[in-house]
């Protein structure tokens, strides 16, 4: 067992590979955009955890703001599919490194926030 906080890290998808990324996980529900499957080294695509297609084009789009969309999203991950693979993705977490991908230009403002951060609690938190 890992120390109490998973190490799960967030990259872009068009960021080379590196060693020390454990294992890749792709949260983006769309393949992305000029880069060939064989170049990308995923070892998961739990689409189940990215957002809904609605959700995602509603944020894109001239309503969208961030704190609306955290909180629909999380409304999403707390579905009974969604919670299940998102418990074993912080199962995965808590014993060796996980790299959240996605070809977001600004993570820092997307689903991978979100997931991050709710990978980092534990259910219930």
């Amino acid at each position: 067992m890992r120390a109490s906080t998973p190490d799960v890290r967030v990259r872009r998808i068009y960021e080379t590979p590196s060693p020390d990324d454990g294992v890749r996980v792709l949260v983006d529900r769309l393949w992305p955009r000029g880069l060939a499957k064989t170049d990308a080294r995923i070892d998961e695509w739990p689409k189940v955890l990215t957002p809904s297609t609605e959700l995602r084009r509603w944020y894109h789009g001239p309503e969208g703001e961030y704190e609306e969309f955290r909180r629909r999203y999380e409304a999403e991950l707390a579905a009974p599919e969604a919670a299940a693979a998102l418990d074993r993705l912080r199962d995965l977490a808590d014993r060796e490194t996980v790299t959240l991908l996605t070809a977001a230009k600004d993570p820092s403002v997307s689903h991978t926030s979100v997931l991050r951060r709710e990978l980092a609690s534990k259910p219930g938190e």
